[in-house]
């Protein structure tokens, strides 16, 4: 039996990009032993990413623009030759959706798999002066060309069923035999953390007044941990930064014993698919987590972690766990469980091979 073929459309190359590595990457080799070979087209090398994301640069930018749109051309002139065409967001940083109306025109069967509100204006630091570029109103356009949609929660779903009628909910996902708890240590201190990218470091920002009314409280007895690809930057005793490294991912989340993942709650953070509060729980660490969007699926509170929404809440509810080992412990085992029964890739990977089988023979 012939094998299925899949053109997968991304800006970043393997490895480079959380959003890809958790939505599709982790899926690739159990698409390769159920009967399909893929292809993956990227835009931004390795080479690329320091200009691209830095500010100014535009002649740079420019480089490296025209160079994705003459990929973009030969991926036109190659999709025939595919059973299916994996869109992660777009097929092109632009504002249009050309390449997509061409495919479809083409024949392809697309699917189109988003993890974020990306219908909403969100440009990243180094590009704020080229936001004219983007068009995030192109999702729609993008919705109705495709044969499938996979996002990453119900409300995302809900934007998605107003321009395409066959969506469905494909939670981002953990392996959770990489992600493999760590070994309990005898210590002195309870350490709070938080990991994400730089783009997030603002929701951090806003839970400042916590972690410092917690450390007045404490003192020394609580400790702050900070992975991410820049530093935290203020004032916080006991604040240790960790430059993010794909190789210590995981590792480097062990010290910590109390994940938080506080969240406005605005339309950008309702797209959110919890993915920092899998983490956590993935590892054992009980996860505090603020009541927006996906979080309150994932969470159900004080069985297998803590919602909190006022300043108040975050204070009683890390101080619960700061004074209880027990509790933390309990938390956090269940929190596993719940990654493992719902948010895990064993527990996705027959539904997500269906899916791709199910384009494929419409």
């Amino acid at each position: 039996m012939a094998r299925k073929k899949i053109l997968f459309l991304v800006a970043h190359r393997p490895g480079r990009s959380p959003g890809q590595r958790f939505r599709f990457e982790q899926y690739l080799d159990y698409l390769k032993t159920n009967g399909f070979q893929y292809d993956i087209s990227y835009l931004i090398s390795e080479a690329d990413d320091a200009a691209f994301y830095a500010p100014g640069r535009l002649l740079a930018k420019t480089r490296i623009v025209l160079k994705s749109i003459r990929q973009r051309f030969r991926d036109l002139k190659m999709a025939k030759n595919y059973d299916l065409v994996f869109i992660y967001r777009e097929a092109h940083m632009l504002w249009f959706s050309w390449f997509e109306n061409r495919l479809q025109r083409l024949g392809a069967r697309i699917i189109l798999d988003f993890d974020d509100s990306i219908w909403l204006n969100d440009t990243s630091d180094g590009n704020r002066q080229l936001a004219w570029l983007k068009r995030p109103s192109k999702t729609a356009d993008i919705l109705r060309l495709s044969s499938m949609a996979l996002v990453g929660n119900e409300y995302l779903a809900s934007y998605a069923r107003r321009y395409n009628t066959n969506v469905h909910v494909v939670p981002t996902t953990i392996d959770t035999d990489y992600y493999i708890p760590g070994s309990q240590q005898t210590k002195n201190t309870v350490c709070i953390g938080w990991t994400g990218s730089s783009t997030t470091l603002k929701h951090l920002q806003h839970a400042l007044p916590v972690l410092k009314a917690i450390r007045e409280k404490y003192g020394e007895k609580v400790s702050f941990r900070v992975i991410s690809n820049k530093p935290l930057e203020t004032v916080l005793p006991g604040l240790e930064n960790v430059k993010w490294s794909r190789e210590t991912e995981v590792s480097d989340l062990y010290p910590i014993d109390i994940g938080i993942m506080p969240l406005p709650d605005d339309e950008w953070s309702r797209g959110k698919c919890g993915f920092k509060g899998l983490q956590y729980m993935s590892l054992e660490i009980p996860a505090v987590m603020s009541p927006v969007g996906v979080n309150t699926e994932i969470i159900t509170d004080g069985v297998n972690g803590f919602l909190a929404g006022t300043e108040e809440e975050w204070v009683k509810k890390l101080s619960a766990l700061i004074e209880s080992p027990a509790l933390r412990e309990k938390l956090g085992k269940a929190g596993r469980q719940t990654v493992m029964e719902r948010y895990s890739f064993e527990s996705q990977k027959e539904r997500y091979l269906q899916l791709f089988n199910r384009v494929c023979e419409s």
